[in-house]
Parts: C-alpha cells; sequence; structure tokens
C-alpha cells in the first residue's frame, strides 16, 4: 500500500475475508498505516408478538400536571419534577462529589437539582420553583424515560 494512497483491492480482500470467516470486524496495521473493516451483523427479524389492545385513556385534568410516563402504574407524585428526556441522572456535578440537593434541602426556582445526560450531553435539570426537597427517587447514574419522577419538592 502507498502512504497516501488506499489500496481498494486490498480493503476488498479483507470485506471478502470478513464474510468468509463470519467475523463482525477485522483490522490491519503496518507502519503508520492502519486498516479497519467493520461489517453489521443483523440478526434474523423475529415476527412482533400481538399487542393487546389498550383502552382509551380516560380524561384528567392536566392542568399544572406534570407529564407521566406512558407505561407506569404508579401516579407521579404531587410535587415531583419528572425527567425532561430518557437519558442518565447524575445527581453530583462530578464523580465523588457532594450531590446537587439533598432531601430536606430548600432550593430557589433555577436552582440545578441534578444532570441528565442524553446522547453524550449533559443537561443540567434546574428546579421549578423554589421549596424544599422532600425525597430523591432516583440515584447516580440512574436511567430514567421521559416523564419518570425524579424528586418531590414541596
Amino acid at each position: 500500500m502507498a502512504n497516501s494512497e488506499l489500496d481498494e483491492e486490498f480493503v476488498r480482500r479483507l470485506s471478502h475475508l470478513l464474510q468468509e470467516a463470519d467475523l463482525s470486524e477485522i483490522e490491519y496495521e503496518t507502519g503508520e498505516q492502519r486498516v479497519r473493516v467493520v461489517r453489521t451483523v443483523h440478526a434474523p427479524a423475529q415476527p412482533a408478538a400481538p399487542q393487546p389492545a389498550a383502552a382509551p385513556p380516560a380524561p384528567a385534568d392536566t392542568a399544572g400536571a406534570s407529564p407521566q410516563p406512558a407505561e407506569s402504574s404508579e401516579p407521579v407524585p404531587e410535587g415531583a419534577v419528572t425527567a425532561p428526556m430518557v437519558g442518565t441522572v447524575y445527581v453530583a456535578p462530578e464523580p465523588g462529589t457532594d450531590p446537587f440537593v439533598r432531601a430536606g434541602d430548600q432550593i430557589q426556582e433555577g436552582q440545578t437539582l441534578l444532570i441528565v445526560e442524553a446522547m453524550k450531553v449533559m443537561n443540567p435539570l434546574p428546579a421549578p420553583r423554589a421549596g424544599t426537597v422532600r425525597r430523591v427517587l432516583v440515584q447516580d447514574g440512574q436511567p430514567v424515560e421521559f416523564g419518570e419522577p425524579l424528586m418531590v419538592i414541596e
């Protein structure tokens, strides 16, 4: 292989070797040049199981209500702050440091309560109102769904 050009025939041979050996990835390195060929192995599609018909949602008074997870059977506690997105919760600014808030803390509107990481982006969750943190319902590093209760503020 030339230093600045990639030999297409060489890549084709590596690709053929992947299929022949039923590998998902192969890497070849020589000097300062490295070639990595990856193929996606798709699992055979399985037919979806029939889903039971869902009952129509009951009308609810949604004035001032927080969003509820679609599949939760538990009601969202009054005063709950819910997850604004799917992600991973971090209760402290860095591993090993004190959490942003604890149960019993007095908080101000806009104060950071925790961080929700979604797609490698750290999203601080500000307090929607001033009050007292009554309960923290999540643990550091816990995955959360949209609308899942994270903590209760009174």
